[in-house]
């Protein structure tokens, strides 16, 4: 009987262990649980209201992995509402989205220029936004510049100290010009195509070459229109991130004749080259009369050294009886 009361005892102490564990457990998990629903419960239940697929277990390991949660679910909340497809299978999903953050690009620049692409009717998938963005380009300012062309001083103010573009023509004026350049983005080659100072030398080559294949100046000042033409033809945006909508010229004006100049320069240079040719011959003249002068000065000197030796020779005559009186 001992031995029954003995263990009935010890069941019910096992029990009730058994009991107090289990209502521990389930105490710590239900801390748990309110822990993570206070700290991810808002965010999740903004997720669902917005129809945005993100899970719980997602935003847990957002938060192991260092990336910060409300970013995430911020930027698949405004794709959801943008209509943009947020499938886990086809379309953008949190684990995209994380990835992007963690290679540090700027996740809602990037959904912003999708969205925004979209509105615009410009084919921009999620790849590709994300590529520019890595690249270090700005994907929005992009898609922005799309949709409304920019304009582009050529040359650039910042780098060029007049302002102007000076050309000379074939008949030696020289004209300064200023061009605006209206581009749009060419995101298709966004990555890795020139950049905005590439097209603006472009420009501003071929203007110089347009003009100063031009006959006469007043051409030029007739019809600008020609210049910029031919310029559009040669294909200048070809492997730039840019697309060359127009070109106008904003600005021309006649300089210096460059040509007369040259001319007198080249005159001058001629005047200078023949002083220096008379000069030369001037310093050989004088040169040669001073030879000349010692060559008289020698014949002289042989000249009395040949009157000397007639003495000499006469007396020699004498003495060896050459001479006789004649009869």
């Amino acid at each position: 009987m001992d031995f029954l009361f003995l263990a009935q005892n010890i069941q019910l102490d096992f029990r009730s262990i058994l009991m107090i564990g289990l209502a521990i457990g389930a105490v710590v998990i239900g801390l748990i649980a309110l822990v993570i629903f206070w700290n991810f419960g808002s965010l999740w239940l903004q997720a669902k209201t917005s129809g945005a697929d993100v899970s719980m277990m997602s935003l847990i390991g957002m938060y192991l992995r260092q990336v910060r949660p409300h970013v995430i679910v911020n930027a698949i909340i405004m794709a959801s509402q943008a209509g943009l497809d947020t499938n886990r299978r086809t379309g953008i999903t949190t684990q995209d989205l994380e990835a992007h953050y963690l290679a540090e690009g700027n996740v809602m620049n990037v959904i912003n220029a999708i969205i925004a692409a979209q509105r615009a009717g410009i084919d921009l998938d999620f790849e590709r936004a994300a590529a520019i963005d890595l690249a270090g380009r700005d994907v929005l300012d992009a898609v922005k510049t799309s949709v409304h062309p920019r304009v582009i001083d050529c040359p650039d103010p910042r780098h060029s100290g007049n302002g102007f573009l000076s050309a000379i023509a074939k008949n030696g004026i020289e004209l300064k010009v200023k061009a605006r350049v209206t581009v749009r983005t060419n995101l298709a080659q966004l990555i890795g195509g020139a950049t905005e100072e590439t097209v603006i030398a472009r420009v501003g080559e071929s203007i110089i070459s347009s003009i100063g294949s031009s006959e006469n100046h007043l051409v030029v000042l007739e019809n600008p229109n020609l210049i910029t033409r031919t310029v559009l033809k040669r294909g200048l945006d070809n492997q730039t991130a840019f697309t060359i909508v127009s070109i106008d010229i904003a600005h021309i004006e006649v300089g210096q004749n460059i040509g007369a100049r040259l001319r007198a320069d080249q005159a001058e240079a001629d005047v200078r080259m023949a002083r220096a040719q008379a000069e030369q011959r001037r310093a050989e003249a004088i040169a040669q009369e001073q030879v000349m002068k010692a060559k008289v000065a020698e014949n002289r000197s042989n000249l009395v050294l040949a009157e000397a030796e007639v003495p000499q020779a006469m007396a020699k005559a004498f003495i060896a009886g050459h001479f006789q009186s004649a009869t």
